[in-house]
């Protein structure tokens, strides 16, 4: 139990460290005001509704005391009169109970954009880590048995050359090749049932999934070797156990401390690194949703994202150590 209290406690504290400086790098290096009202932002009000100023922006005269009308507003509705302090502590009390706020440029629910656009995310990153392990644990488990030999040699080059393309490059190869000219697949992610979701997620996944494979490859691979020369598999080979039985049974489970921790720390980083592989295959997720907000200013979409992705970095890289702890007990005394 006192693992987990630490392990939660650690969890919000690194939420709350990220969001509160995400929050205050978008209020302080931009104007949110801005955002909101565009060029209005940058009218004198206070001069205007004094009548030391006229027509400041409006071809008419006195226009401009409608357009500091429509800034005032602004602020109030936003609250960007008060300290960032509070406005932090506002955003994050309404966060906690699902409202993200309101896009400044289509004026919908954060919330309902974040449920159109995060499961489409989760499944393709699902799908992503399972062709990554699916590939690896196979591949390095052959590769780990006869280390050195033909097989060994012939899998270490292909692996290298996983992790020496740019994965966009391997998702421009593949809409091609399977997209544009066999057209295997759609062009664009098609949401009709459970089946066109995956067969329009399957390039998008192959192309993260096909990188993550040869890194969990190649560490799995020298974790088996190790733990293959142990004294304990040294002793079950004695006792006449056939070399499959040893491998599955004995040695790929403590093989997988290593991986385990890759696995985590990637998973996390899908999120982010499906941006531009989001951008390529059309699919409207998280990653593609933040990219175009960041283009058009959108604070309160952008903010969202971040928390997102901060949030799955942190409860999965909890989850691991969790997992740790199933894997090896010493872990829950040793922490």
């Amino acid at each position: 139990m006192a693992f987990l209290v630490r392990r939660l406690a650690f969890m919000f504290g690194v939420l709350f460290a990220a969001t509160f400086l995400a929050y205050s790098a978008m209020n302080v290096l931009g104007d949110p005001l801005f955002n909101v009202v565009g060029f209005y932002a940058s009218i004198d009000c206070d001069a205007v509704l004094a009548g030391e100023v006229e027509d400041v922006v409006g071809t008419r005269p006195g226009s401009s005391v409608g357009e500091c009308q429509i800034v005032a507003e602004a602020r109030e509705k936003y609250h960007l009169n008060d300290p960032l302090p509070v406005r932090y502590g506002r955003w994050v009390g309404a966060m906690a109970q699902g409202d993200f706020g309101e896009s400044f440029k289509n004026y919908m629910p954060v919330s309902t954009i974040l449920a159109e656009r995060l499961p489409k995310s989760l499944l393709l990153m699902g799908m992503s880590v399972s062709i990554g392990l699916g590939v690896a644990i196979p591949w390095a488990v052959a590769s780990a048995y006869r280390a050195n030999g033909r097989l060994d040699k012939v899998s270490t080059t292909g692996a290298f050359g996983l992790l020496s393309i740019p994965g966009f490059a391997v998702g421009v190869i593949l809409f091609y090749f399977f997209v544009i000219r066999y057209q295997i697949f759609p062009s664009r992610f098609v949401d009709d049932d459970l089946f066109s979701r995956l067969r329009s997620l399957f390039l998008a996944a192959l192309t993260l999934g096909l990188p993550l494979a040869a890194i969990y490859q190649r560490l799995l691979r020298t974790d088996l070797i190790t733990t293959l020369q142990e004294d304990f598999v040294i002793t079950a080979k004695a006792k006449g156990l056939s070399d499959r039985r040893i491998m599955f049974r004995h040695v790929l489970r403590p093989s997988l401390f290593g991986t385990v921790t890759v696995v985590g720390l990637n998973t996390a980083a899908l999120f982010s690194g499906s941006i531009i592989i989001e951008q390529i295959f059309s699919i409207p997720g998280i990653g593609r949703e933040l990219y175009v907000s960041v283009v058009r200013d959108d604070n309160p979409v952008v903010l969202a994202c971040v928390v997102v992705i901060v949030a799955a970095f942190v409860i999965i890289n909890s989850a691991v150590d969790l997992l740790y702890s199933y894997l090896d007990p010493r872990v829950r005394r040793d922490t």
